[in-house]
């Protein structure tokens, strides 16, 4: 490739394509909200999103999602979505984030997905430097991952996971220019953290502890208005993909590291190309440069509203991004409710 030519990006029509998946399932899942049924919620939207997927031009792969092929019947990892005659393509995705928020009623489910162009064969493939399979997005496992994000503006490699949390902290208020009680970290609330969350609080800072959906909490990390400025902990490793596909759109940082836990976990990430299951994973090890993402609320959220039902139609909202334009779509759409179904 010259020095003039320009590498092929994903088609911007593909945006508003891929706004119909997520608001598709997330429509679908929609009607088991409050009915205390995970599974359904979960497989409606996993219904959904599947045909969606297929009516795209696409020849997308999916290298993230339900699980592999033995405990997944759709959506799993491996399987080739779209008709086959477009772009070849990388997909994380979840199509519920929040199956017990969906089943409980309560807030921040929605629907995520991820279409990144793949780059396999390439020596500089996005995920080359960390799995043996070169592609736009990182093949996480399904284990923990370790993760520390923050919001565009900052120096690079600001943040850190070796660091302790104070001293992550302490840079990222000296790089804002306020003292650490101006700063507010999101963290999973969960047992685990209990430790990270004395050392957060210790320094000053303060914490909004949230029970599912940490996807939404690194993105809060990117919006001034949610009162955000750094995510850490650990949650899901393929949730942390998918989060990272958003930080790529929009800026940010991010690092992970999975979270092993037994010998399988360990075989599974190698099975899966993971080199150095202990090796910390930059963002742009997770993610390529090309990369679209799409969200959609189920229940009403932080970041986005829920679905709504009213007579014969039905409203969305959505969250769309574009890396390569770094363009961001909010998109409330009204659907006539037969052609939604």
């Amino acid at each position: 490739m010259t020095t003039t030519e320009k590498k092929p990006v994903i088609e911007r029509i593909f945006t508003l394509e891929l706004a119909r998946v997520t608001e598709r399932a997330a429509i679908a899942a929609s009607r088991w909200i409050g009915c205390g049924q995970e599974e359904q919620a979960d497989q409606a939207a996993v219904d959904a999103m599947r045909r969606e997927l297929n009516k795209m031009d696409i020849a997308g792969e999916v290298v993230i999602g339900e699980g592999e092929r033995d405990e997944a019947p759709m959506l799993f990892i491996g399987e080739k979505v779209g008709s086959g005659r477009g772009p070849r393509v990388d997909i994380a995705l979840d199509p519920l984030e929040g199956t017990t928020l969906t089943a409980k009623a309560m807030p921040n489910a929605m629907t995520v997905i991820a279409l990144a162009r793949h780059e396999g064969g390439r020596e500089n493939a996005p995920s080359a430097s960390v799995q043996d399979r070169g592609g736009g997005l990182l093949n996480a496992p399904d284990v923990y991952m370790d993760k520390i994000a923050i919001g565009p503006g900052h120096p690079a490699d600001l943040i850190d996971l070796d660091a302790t949390p104070q001293e992550n902290i302490g840079r990222l208020a000296e790089s804002k220019g306020v003292q650490t009680r101006h700063i507010r970290a999101c963290i999973l609330d969960r047992p685990r953290h209990s430790e990270l969350i004395r050392q957060v609080r210790a320094c000053g800072a303060s914490i909004s502890l949230i029970s599912d959906g940490d996807i939404a909490g690194i993105i809060h990390t990117t919006d001034a208005a949610t009162g955000i400025d750094i995510y850490m902990g650990i949650g899901g490793a393929p949730e942390g993909v998918l989060a990272a596909a958003a930080l790529r759109c929009i800026g940010g940082q991010m690092q992970g590291r999975l979270v092993i836990s037994s010998q399988e976990q360990k075989e599974r990430a190698r099975r899966m190309g993971i080199r150095d299951v202990n090796a910390k994973i930059p963002l742009n090890a997770m993610v390529g440069e090309d990369v679209i993402f799409s969200a959609t609320g189920v229940t009403d959220g932080s970041m986005l509203e829920g679905v709504r039902h009213s007579g014969d139609s039905i409203t969305t909202h959505s969250l769309v991004m574009r890396s390569s334009s770094g363009t961001v779509r909010w998109i409330r759409a009204r659907h006539i409710s037969p052609e939604a179904e």
